[in-house]
């Protein structure tokens, strides 16, 4: 496999050079572009075969939100002249967990979501994650996310005045039904979801903090999911937690 190819924008000198620094010495990826404001992004982005796009929201001349909307739309464009063409992953960097901002980005297009304040660690493996068509979600912003889910997976029937729940994938389906979820699991998950770390789950089930990690690590195992944050989307698209 080749390496992954990531442009970077941002235009914020110092951080810009930092983030530099840590791509150019991570083995499997290559930098492939630079850029510092939201227009010459665009271009770039246009212009050039990237994998990653690391994407700052507060960029002059047209903010990362609008940077990622407009890359899209072009994108479609592409497609429907029936041109080839290989969609970058937009993983956002920012400082703000706002709301607005955060709900914005994935609707704008965005893939995946990360704290400026995240470590060397972290970022590589959220680049890695999003190149994997695997969102990555910083846990800083997690709750947004799942709450909004929870949202507009709901659909109330105003003729039957029922709740509908969009049911997960197939293959994941299949997996739940093979082993399914015992109640107290059902209960950590729930915990999970609404964001409880282990020691305040263990306080309000009444159980050691060990027994909670083994909850967690079988539910994990159970949903195929690498995280909580992901066990968290998964349960919710299942319905097994509304």
């Amino acid at each position: 496999m080749g390496n992954i190819r990531i442009a970077l924008i941002e235009d914020h000198d110092v951080l810009r050079i930092g983030l530099r620094t840590i791509l150019q010495a991570q083995e499997g990826f290559e930098l492939v572009g630079e850029a510092s404001n939201g227009p010459q992004g665009l271009q770039l982005l246009q212009t050039t075969q990237v994998d990653v796009a690391l994407v700052d929201v507060g960029l002059p001349g047209m903010d990362g939100i609008e940077l990622t909307q407009r890359l899209r739309q072009f994108q479609q464009e592409q497609i429907e002249r029936e041109l080839p063409i290989v969609p970058p992953k937009v993983l956002i960097l920012t400082i703000q967990d706002s709301e607005e901002t955060v709900l914005a980005s994935f609707a704008a297009g965005a893939d995946s979501y990360c704290m400026k304040d995240v470590g060397a660690d972290k970022l590589i493996e959220a680049i890695r994650k999003t190149y994997s068509d695997d969102a990555w979600i910083d846990p800083a912003i997690a709750s947004i996310v799942l709450r909004q889910m929870r949202q507009s997976m709901v659909q109330v029937s105003d003729e039957e005045n029922m709740v509908k729940i969009r049911s997960v994938e197939p293959e994941y389906e299949r997996v739940i039904a093979s082993d399914p979820i015992t109640d107290r699991e059902h209960e950590v998950l729930e915990l999970m979801v609404v964001g409880c770390t282990n020691v305040v789950i263990a306080e309000r089930l009444c159980i050691t903090v060990g027994t909670v990690k083994t909850h967690v690590r079988n539910i994990l195992a159970k949903l195929c999911a690498d995280d909580r944050t992901e066990a968290a989307v998964r349960a919710l698209r299942a319905g097994i937690i509304s």
